[in-house]
C-alpha cells in the first residue's frame, strides 16, 4: 500500500506536491471513484488509478544528465516552436528538466520522471549546490566580490553566493561561483544588482554532478551518482536508495 500522492509521483506524473494539487482538483480516481483525500492509500496490485480518465501506471524511472547547448529551451514544450531539451532526448516517456537554464546558458542539466527525485533536488531546504562559470563585461572588483558573498538584494529577498574564485590569473572578468539558490535568472540578477552584465554562463555542476560529456549529448546517471545525491541532500532519510534501473 502506498499513499496516493506518492504513487502519482513514482509513476512520473509530477512531484508529490503537484500531485496533491491534482488530487484536490478532483482529477484523480481510484477504481472509477474520484479521490480528494491526501491520506488515501493505493493497493498497487489491485487498484486502478486514473488521471483525467487516463490510466496511471508505474513506469521506469529515468535519471539523465545533459550537457545543454546554447539556443535550446529548458522546457517540455515551447509556444514559439523553438527547440527544447526534450527534443534532444530519444525517450518516449514524459521527462521533466530539473530547474531551468536560460536559452543561451550551457552546461549541466538533470532531467527525470521521478517526482520525488525532482523535489529533492529543487527544494530550497536541501541546499543543493550549483557551480557556474561566468564571463562578465568587466573585472569583478574585490569590494563587489565581498558583497556578493555577504548577500545583495534581489526581489523579493536577499541572495548570496557561497564561493567565488578566479580560475584565470589576471582575468578577473571570468569567475566561478557556487550557490544553492534556484530562482529564475539568479546568477544574472545577482551580478546585475551591482551593475555587471553576464556575457556568458555555463553551469559546470549540479549536486556535485559534472558534465563529462560533449555539449549537446546526454547519458543516464550512474547508480553511484544517484546514491551520491540521495546521501548528501536527502534530509529525511539518508539511507534511502533508488533501485537499480534495468
Amino acid at each position: 500500500m502506498v499513499r496516493i500522492n506518492k504513487y502519482l509521483a513514482e509513476c512520473g506524473i509530477s512531484s508529490r506536491r503537484k500531485s496533491e494539487e491534482l488530487i484536490l482538483q478532483g482529477r484523480v480516481a481510484v477504481n472509477n471513484q474520484i479521490v480528494t483525500s491526501l491520506s488515501f492509500y493505493v493497493d498497487e496490485t489491485k487498484d486502478s488509478v486514473t488521471l483525467d480518465s487516463d490510466p496511471v501506471k508505474r513506469k521506469r524511472n529515468y535519471y539523465i544528465l545533459m550537457n545543454k547547448p546554447r539556443g535550446v529551451i529548458t522546457s517540455t514544450e515551447d509556444e514559439k516552436n523553438r527547440k527544447t531539451v526534450i527534443d534532444i532526448l530519444n525517450i518516449k516517456e514524459r521527462i521533466y528538466p530539473v530547474g531551468r537554464l536560460d536559452y543561451n546558458t550551457t552546461g549541466v542539466l538533470l532531467l527525470t520522471n521521478d517526482g520525488d527525485f525532482f523535489q529533492l533536488l529543487t527544494h530550497p531546504g536541501n541546499s543543493v549546490p550549483r557551480e557556474y562559470e561566468v564571463k562578465l563585461d568587466r573585472d569583478l572588483e574585490t569590494t563587489d566580490k565581498e558583497k556578493l558573498l555577504a548577500g545583495v538584494w534581489i526581489s523579493p529577498r536577499k541572495g548570496k553566493f557561497n564561493k567565488i574564485s578566479f580560475p584565470k590569473k589576471k582575468n578577473n572578468n571570468f569567475v566561478v561561483i557556487e550557490c544553492t539558490e534556484g530562482r529564475n535568472h539568479f546568477v544574472k540578477k545577482m551580478f546585475e544588482a551591482l551593475d555587471y552584465r553576464v556575457n556568458s554562463l555555463n553551469r559546470t555542476s549540479y549536486a556535485g554532478i559534472r558534465a563529462n560529456i560533449p555539449v549537446g549529448d546526454y547519458r543516464n546517471l550512474t547508480q553511484a551518482e544517484i546514491n551520491h545525491i540521495l546521501y548528501n541532500y536527502k534530509k529525511s532519510n539518508r539511507k534511502t536508495r533508488i533501485k537499480e534501473q534495468t
